[in-house]
C-alpha cells in the first residue's frame, strides 16, 4: 500500500536530470561511504570491497517502503543505505537478451552507461527468473549490498521494475534497502483517446505514452474512425481519410515508442454506427429509414458492399498494429435506437426474417454483423472486442463468446446491467461513463472526471453507476480491468493541452486502483502532494 513520505526526508534529485546540489551535508556523503555508491568508493569505481558488516549496520533504522503512483503491494524492510547511482554507477544485463530495450531505456533515463556484467557494487541489475511467480507483469526489486537487482519471469514485469526505481529517485532520492513484492491486480489498465472527432498531433499522443507506461498503465485505445473523421492513412481506402490525420509512418513511431514501453496499442474502427466518415466517400451505402431518409453514421447492413468495405479496412489495420486487440465498436446503431427498429426500417426487418425466419429482427442482423466483423480480425491474428450496448439478449443470433466486452452504460436502449454478460460467462473491461469518460465540452449531462472521486469511491467492480457488482462476479478473472476513455463530442471545447492536465490525476486514480483496488492507506491530499512531486521531477528528466 502506498506509505505517506516523511516530513523530515529531504529528497535529492534523481540522476539523470540536469541539476545537482551545491553541496552535500556530512550524513549524505557519510551515507554514501557506506553504501558503497561511487561517489564515495576509495578509488571512484563503485567496487569498494568492504564487508557488508561495514556497509549495512543496525546504525540504520528499518526502511520505509517506497513511495510510488501506483503503490508497490508488498515491500520487505531492511536495515542499509539504500541505492542511488553514482558516477561509477552501470545498468546491467544482456546486451542480446530479453531485456536489452528495458536496459537501454532506463540507462538513458538515468544517463548511465550499460555492461553486460556481472553486476557489481552501485549497479542497476536486471535479470529474467523464469520460475518467479505472480504473473508475466510481476517483479522483485531487491536494494542490497549497494546494488539493486530487478527480476520478473519476462520482459514487462522486469520493465515496471525499472519505473519504481525512477519514480522513487525522483522523490526521495534513494531507493530504500528491502525488497519489493509487486504486481498487477488487474490485466488491462488503459488510457483510451477518441482521435477521430478531434487531431491529435503524433508528438502529444507520444507524450501521453511515455505518462501512462510510467504509471505501468499498458494500453493505449485509438478510436479514429467516426462520424467527424477517420484520421489514419489508408492504403486500401485513401477516399475516406480526414485531412488531418496520422501518417503511417508517423503511426508506426507511435507503435515503436509504445512497444518499447510495453503499451497495447488497440485500433477501433467503429461500425454499423459511427461511419459517418467512412460514407461521405461512400453514401451508397447509407441506411436510409422508412421514409427514404439517410440515417447519420449508418451503413445498411444488408448490402454485401457494406461488408466487403469495413473487413477491408479491419484487414488493413490488422496488419498495420502489432497488439492482440481489435476493437469492432458495435455501439449506438441508429436502427436499434428506435423504439421499434422492424416498423422504422423496414428494409432491415424484411432482410432479418428472410436470414432468420419470421421471428428474426433487426437486433439479429446487428449481432451476426458483429459476428461476421469478429471473423475477420480473429483471421487476421486479432481478439474482438466490442461496447456493451452492441450485446443483445434474445433474439436467433447470439454473441460470440469471444467478443470482450467492454462496459461502458447502462442508459442506451438495449444496455442490460454488467452481472447480466457476467453470469453469461462474458469476460468485461470497465470504462465506467460516471467514472471514466472524459467528455469534451460535457455534452448530454456528462461532466469531467476528478481523481479525488475514482480515488475515494470508484473500483473495477463498479462497472455501472456508483455500485458494485456482486464480488463473486468480479474478480481479475472476470473483470480484466478498465481504461480512462477521452471522448471529444465537441473537439473545440478544450486544446490539446487542456486535455492533458485534465486527465491527469484521473490517469494516476484510475493506475493506483488498477494496480491495487484496496482502500488506499493515505489520503486523497496526500496522493496528490505525491503526484505533483513526480510531475515536477518528471517534467525535468530528459525525454520525459
Amino acid at each position: 500500500m502506498l506509505s505517506a513520505p516523511k516530513a523530515a526526508r529531504r529528497p535529492l534529485p534523481a540522476p539523470g536530470i540536469r541539476r545537482r546540489p551545491l553541496a552535500w551535508t556530512a550524513v549524505t556523503v557519510a551515507a554514501l561511504l557506506l553504501a558503497g555508491c561511487s561517489d564515495g568508493t576509495p578509488d571512484g569505481t563503485g567496487t569498494d570491497e568492504r564487508s557488508p558488516e561495514a556497509t549495512a549496520t543496525r546504525s540504520y533504522p528499518p526502511s520505509s517502503p517506497p513511495v510510488t503512483i501506483p503503490a508497490v503491494r508488498k515491500f520487505e524492510s531492511a536495515r542499509g543505505p539504500g541505492w542511488r547511482p553514482g558516477s561509477g554507477s552501470r545498468v546491467v544485463a544482456d546486451p542480446d537478451g530479453p531485456l536489452a530495450d528495458e536496459a537501454r531505456t532506463v540507462a538513458a533515463e538515468l544517463d548511465l552507461p550499460r555492461h553486460d556484467g556481472p553486476a557489481r557494487r552501485g549497479d542497476l541489475e536486471l535479470a529474467i527468473d523464469r520460475e518467479q511467480k505472480g504473473g508475466a507483469e510481476a517483479y522483485r526489486l531487491t536494494t542490497r549490498d549497494g546494488r539493486v537487482r530487478i527480476t520478473g519471469s519476462n520482459d514487462a514485469g522486469v520493465f515496471y521494475g525499472t519505473r519504481t526505481v525512477l519514480q522513487v529517485l525522483r522523490t526521495e532520492g534513494t531507493v530504500p534497502e528491502g525488497t519489493v513484492d509487486d504486481r498487477p491486480d488487474r490485466a488491462q489498465r488503459g488510457l483510451m483517446l477518441d482521435i477521430a472527432r478531434k487531431h491529435f498531433t503524433p508528438e502529444w499522443i507520444e507524450a501521453r505514452i511515455r505518462e501512462i507506461a510510467d504509471l505501468k498503465f499498458n494500453q493505449l485505445g485509438l478510436h479514429f474512425s467516426d462520424d467527424q473523421g477517420f484520421r489514419i492513412e489508408s492504403d486500401s481506402h485513401p477516399e475516406i481519410v480526414s485531412e488531418q490525420h496520422l501518417t503511417k509512418k508517423q503511426l508506426r513511431r507511435i507503435l515503436d515508442l509504445a512497444k518499447r514501453l510495453h503499451i497495447t496499442v488497440i485500433p477501433e474502427i467503429d461500425s454499423p454506427g459511427h461511419l459517418g466518415a467512412v460514407l461521405r466517400a461512400h453514401p451508397d451505402l447509407q441506411l436510409r429509414n422508412a421514409q427514404g431518409v439517410p440515417v447519420r453514421g449508418a451503413i445498411d447492413i444488408t448490402k454485401p458492399r457494406s461488408a466487403e468495405l469495413v473487413d477491408e479496412l479491419l484487414r488493413e489495420y490488422s496488419g498495420v498494429f502489432p497488439g492482440r486487440y481489435f476493437h469492432l465498436g458495435a455501439d449506438e446503431y441508429r436502427a436499434l435506437m428506435a423504439e421499434n427498429p422492424e416498423a422504422a426500417y423496414p428494409g432491415l426487418a424484411a432482410q432479418a426474417r428472410r436470414d432468420y425466419g419470421s421471428a428474426g429482427r433487426v437486433q439479429d442482423l446487428a449481432t451476426a454483423w458483429l459476428n461476421n466483423r469478429a471473423e475477420t480480425v480473429r483471421k487476421a491474428g486479432k481478439r474482438p472486442k466490442a461496447w456493451n450496448d452492441g450485446f443483445f439478449s434474445g433474439g436467433s443470433v447470439r454473441p460470440d463468446e469471444d467478443i470482450e466486452v467492454e462496459y461502458w452504460t447502462g442508459k442506451e436502449i438495449g444496455a442490460r446491467p454488467p452481472a447480466e454478460y457476467l453470469r453469461e460467462g462474458r469476460k468485461l473491461v470497465n470504462l465506467n461513463d460516471e467514472y471514466l469518460y472524459y467528455v469534451l465540452g460535457e455534452p448530454n449531462q456528462f461532466t469531467y472526471p476528478t481523481g479525488e472521486r475514482i480515488y475515494k469511491s470508484w473500483t473495477p467492480a463498479v462497472l455501472r453507476g456508483t455500485e458494485p457488482v456482486p464480488a463473486a462476479l468480479s474478480g481479475p478473472d472476470r473483470v480484466l480491468g478498465g481504461r480512462l476513455a477521452v471522448w471529444c463530442d465537441l473537439a473545440g471545447a478544450q486544446t490539446e493541452a487542456q486535455v492533458a492536465t485534465g486527465i491527469r490525476m484521473p490517469l494516476r486514480a484510475v493506475a493506483q486502483k488498477l494496480w491495487d483496488p484496496r482502500k488506499p492507506s493515505v489520503s486523497w491530499t496526500e496522493f496528490r502532494k505525491l503526484a505533483d512531486r513526480l510531475e515536477a521531477e518528471r517534467e525535468e528528466r530528459p525525454g520525459g
